[in-house]
């Protein structure tokens, strides 16, 4: 027991001095649920429909594990309109507390220009609900523990709290710009999305009266084709939401060992936090990819097992004709 409690508040410590930690989720493989990242992203993919899925695992020996499973599906058409829609649920925590937002996403992609106009300027928007809650029959409070026998869960509370589940409005919009054209050795994409932009109420603050700071996102990368069957992509991440921010920068090499089989393998540094080996692999419209957040945080220096884990799953649905002008849109993580 003691040595639990030291645990806890050595972490809330660093939380509060070293991390600022933010409100949001977040991923290492982040292309790969791009509600998440920009609803710009919605339908740039090459094929009809997309189906992805991903799942984090993160801080499993600080107290009770952050969970994080994320499904999205989005449809391309032929009306320079792409539509989608995703879930997502954290849970963290011994009390109980889950994190879920669901989202409607729409992206026009109606601006191309650029020889054959393979250059691209989407816009998209995204609006659903967020939903907090919190199980206080997983807490223990101060008024249970008996100085003689301790701790008794049987023993009644005076800490009543008004409300448990609470439920938001949300939206939020992004833009994106990316060179579908093929047979380059370059092809260069960037994005900017701004999330809540509707500032929920954080109605389980102190008062009441808080509001969910807007997560500002940009994203940048580029896809350098050395070869016929071998490309290396740089990219990188910026987040800002409160007083929290991150930045991740990294590369992925993708090879062609077969028509239908891709390998790839690359890394992610998320400054001041972890390192994230990626690996995975394409076969026909299957994409399935793992990476695993080794940290470098003064959290990971102190408590050990803090690391991270996240495997994700997308299944792309085309036509067996491929169109040869979406042979490139952007990456997909």
């Amino acid at each position: 027991m003691k040595s639990r409690v030291l645990m806890m508040l050595l972490f809330a410590c660093l939380v509060q001095n070293k991390m600022h930690a933010q409100v949001d989720p977040h991923f290492s493989q982040y292309y790969v649920y791009p509600s998440w990242l920009n609803p710009a992203l919605t339908g740039a993919f090459d094929g009809q429909y997309r189906v992805s899925g991903i799942y984090r695992n993160q801080w499993g020996n600080v107290s009770a594990a952050f969970s994080t499973p994320g499904v999205s599906i989005d449809f391309t058409t032929n009306k320079n309109i792409n539509i989608g829609a995703s879930v997502l649920r954290q849970e963290a925590g011994e009390g109980g507390y889950s994190y879920t937002t669901a989202y409607g996403n729409f992206a026009y992609t109606g601006v191309k220009f650029g020889v054959m106009e393979f250059k691209r300027l989407v816009f998209g928007i995204q609006a659903g609900m967020i939903q907090r809650s919190f199980d206080p029959s997983k807490m223990t409070f101060g008024d249970q523990w008996n100085p003689v026998t301790g701790y008794n869960p049987s023993n009644p509370t005076a800490d009543v709290f008004a409300s448990r589940t609470q439920s938001s409005f949300d939206a939020g919009a992004g833009v994106m710009y990316y060179d579908a054209q093929p047979g380059k050795k370059t092809n260069l994409f960037a994005g900017f999305s701004v999330s809540h932009l509707t500032k929920p109420d954080d109605k389980f603050s102190a008062y009441g009266s808080a509001k969910l700071p807007m997560r500002l996102t940009g994203h940048a990368g580029l896809r350098i084709s050395l070869n016929e069957v071998f490309s290396i992509t740089p990219n990188v991440l910026y987040l800002h939401q409160g007083s929290a921010q991150e930045t991740m920068v990294g590369a992925y090499a993708s090879y062609k060992a077969a028509p239908n089989t891709d390998f790839m393998i690359g890394a992610n540094y998320r400054f001041n936090d972890a390192f994230s080996p990626f690996v995975g692999f394409t076969f026909k419209n299957t994409l399935l990819s793992a990476s695993y957040d080794v940290n470098t945080s003064d959290l990971g220096r102190i408590a050990k097992g803090t690391n991270s884990f996240e495997i994700s799953l997308t299944f792309i649905g085309r036509k067996s004709t491929k169109t040869p002008e979406v042979e490139f849109v952007c990456p997909r993580l």
